[in-house]
Parts: structure tokens; C-alpha cells; sequence
């Protein structure tokens, strides 16, 4: 899968999952570094990437828009070890990735997962 980290998720988190097999990039290392969340997400659907990230904001611009992609996930957890992060995405990542192809918006927070698929109505 093709993802990409937000520069608030630590940097380690795109070498893991690229470590795991996956293509992933961090914002940092694209020129996204302070960019606006609208372009962030640009890029994202631009590359057909899925947003990973911790910035609430997100949720808004995708309500507001009414857009189908990019998928974001979204984590909402008291332990941000980037470790910890990967973890959870690789061992849910079989049962949301058809979500995730649709369109959704997925949040990981401590003890639970909640899919909603894009557009949001």
C-alpha cells in the first residue's frame, strides 16, 4: 500500500512501514514541511497515497470538501512511539485496506477502530 506520513506522526513511522513492504514517504522528505493540510492532501491523492496522521484537522476539510480520497487514518493514542503505530496499522491493516481502497476515513484510537467511509454524508 501507498501511504503518507504527516509530519506530525514521527518520521520513523514511514521507514517501518516502507521496511515492511509498503511505499511509504514522510512530508518531510517531499517538500511538505509546514505546508497547509489542504496541500497535503493534495499530494496524497496526487501520488494515490493514503494520509497517515494525528492532525484532527483532516476530518474537516474532508467533511467540508465532500471529496472521495484521500483516505486518511487518523491516530488518536496515548502512545505515539512510532513503533506502536506500525504495529497497529500492519496487524488492522488486512480488514480496513478495502475501506481504505473506497475511500474512508479511519480513526486508531487505545481501544477501538471507527470507519467512516468518504464522502462523509
Amino acid at each position: 500500500m501507498r501511504f503518507l506520513v504527516d509530519e506530525c506522526v514521527p518520521t520513523r513511522v514511514a521507514v517501518l512501514l516502507t521496511n515492511a513492504g509498503h511505499d511509504a514517504i514522510h512530508a518531510l522528505d517531499c517538500g511538505l514541511a509546514g505546508a497547509p493540510d489542504e496541500d497535503v492532501l493534495r499530494r496524497a491523492v496526487e501520488g494515490g497515497r493514503v494520509l497517515i496522521s494525528a492532525d484532527t484537522d483532516f476530518g474537516g476539510i474532508l467533511a467540508r470538501s465532500r471529496e472521495r480520497a484521500p483516505s486518511v487514518i487518523l491516530f488518536r493514542r496515548h502512545d505515539r512511539l512510532a513503533t506502536s503505530h506500525v504495529a497497529v496499522l500492519l496487524a488492522n491493516l488486512d480488514a480496513m485496506a478495502d475501506d481504505l481502497e473506497k475511500g474512508a476515513f479511519i480513526v486508531i484510537t487505545d481501544d477501538k477502530m471507527r470507519i467512516r467511509a468518504l464522502p462523509f454524508q
